[in-house]
């Protein structure tokens, strides 16, 4: 029997305790994990494609929890690269109804380029099921405390760009 290869995606813009969550618990479930990054053309990150790569490779060495698991970088369409990395799953966390009606939209078009791709969805636990990567900078950048919501490296990134923007106004 083969191994089985899930992938975890998202623009992780950054990567918060909920998008672990999710992976953790994948990891528990599937043979092998791949995070993969991915570029959003509706979403204006405030890291870059490459920092978003980097600081979520970060997060993975600090965790011993996540050892093993990769971090890649996707450029193109998803299931292309689920393809090219024989995945046979991809796992995806549901908050709300909200994201229950873009995921659908995302399932049946995935499903139409790549049939041989499953979609997995999971529930956060309910201490995560309001955390977004918007919500946490926006509470960032408004002064508030996100140690909760994200590990201590993702903090130390964001004070370094809160510093990058002080200096620029």
């Amino acid at each position: 029997m083969s191994e089985v290869v899930a992938i975890v995606p998202g623009t992780f813009d950054p990567i918060t305790n909920g998008h672990i969550d999710i992976i953790k618990r994948a990891k528990n479930i599937f043979d092998k994990i791949i995070i993969a990054v991915a570029i959003n053309a509706g979403k204006i990150p405030l890291f870059s494609f490459e920092e978003r790569v980097e600081l979520t490779k970060r997060v993975v060495e600090s965790d011993s929890e996540l050892h093993g698991i990769e971090v890649k970088g996707v450029k193109g369409l998803l299931v292309d690269f689920a393809r090219q990395e024989k995945a046979k799953v991809i796992v995806r966390g549901l908050r709300a109804v909200g994201d229950f009606e873009y995921e659908l939209q995302m399932a049946f078009m995935n499903r139409r380029l790549n049939s041989e791709v499953e979609m997995i969805y999971m529930m956060p636990y309910i201490k995560y099921s309001f955390v977004s990567s918007s919500i946490v900078k926006d509470v960032f950048f408004n002064g508030g405390d996100i140690s909760k919501f994200v590990p201590e490296v993702v903090i130390e990134a964001m004070s370094k760009k809160l510093s990058e923007r002080s200096g620029k106004i």
